[in-house]
């Protein structure tokens, strides 16, 4: 089966080429990186490294991974941040597992492995209180309801309706997936961040929880 890789990317000039690297391990993998209104020179190293450049100028993460997703040619799709805090030599087993065992959809877990240096304690915290609400709201538990990292087959994401174009796309692929079909948890080992976060930590956990109850209360 043909792998697609799926980055999204805003200023990760420091951190995008090691990313792209760290994904060749797989055989004749195609790397998108979708690059939203990046001012340094992320898209001309992730050019040079040979990944296909989508420029997606209208803001929102979520709208970011449906404008790659759709442009992407495998049959499974890997999901990661550019900023290097996800381990590529993890997907090749991730692969397997999702061929062998059957599943649909993997998401990948930073809590259980987590560390202070990795993962600060008011994220955790706020990742703690999520995944409460999305247990109560829609009666499924996960470790990491908030991971950016997920594998599965690109049949499989188009049967899924009503995701976000912002962040809590996050929440609602996997509120899909578990409707859809067959969602499993890997723990891994979140890196340590080096360049400046996109995520507003109060801002984005508020809109993530009230998108939670919104999305309960539509459904």
């Amino acid at each position: 089966m043909k792998v697609s890789a799926v980055i999204p990317t805003i200023n990760e000039e420091k951190s995008i080429g090691n990313v792209i690297d760290g994904l060749k391990c797989i055989d004749g993998i195609e790397i998108i990186v979708v690059d939203t209104n990046s001012t340094d020179k992320t898209r001309e190293i992730a050019a040079s490294k040979g990944a296909r450049v989508i420029e997606e100028h209208r803001k929102g993460y979520g709208r970011a991974y449906k404008t790659g997703i759709k442009a992407a040619s495998g049959d499974i799709i890997v999901c990661l941040d550019g900023d290097n805090t996800y381990p590529t030599d993890i997907i090749k087993p991730l692969i397997d597992i999702l061929i062998l065992d059957k599943v649909n959809f993997i998401s990948c877990d930073r809590m259980t492995l987590r560390t202070q240096h990795s993962y600060t304690s008011l994220h955790f915290i706020g990742n703690l209180v999520l995944n409460f609400t999305l247990a109560v709201l829609f009666k499924f538990h996960l470790n990491d309801s908030q991971s950016g990292m997920w594998i599965f087959y690109k049949s499989f994401y188009n049967k899924m309706n009503n995701l976000s174009d912002y962040m809590a796309f996050s929440e609602d692929i996997k509120i899909e997936a578990v409707k859809h079909g067959k969602l499993i948890e890997v723990p891994i080992l979140y890196g340590q961040r080096i360049t400046k976060p996109k995520l507003k930590t109060w801002r984005d956990g508020f809109k993530n929880l009230f998108h939670l109850i919104i999305k309960r209360i539509q459904n």
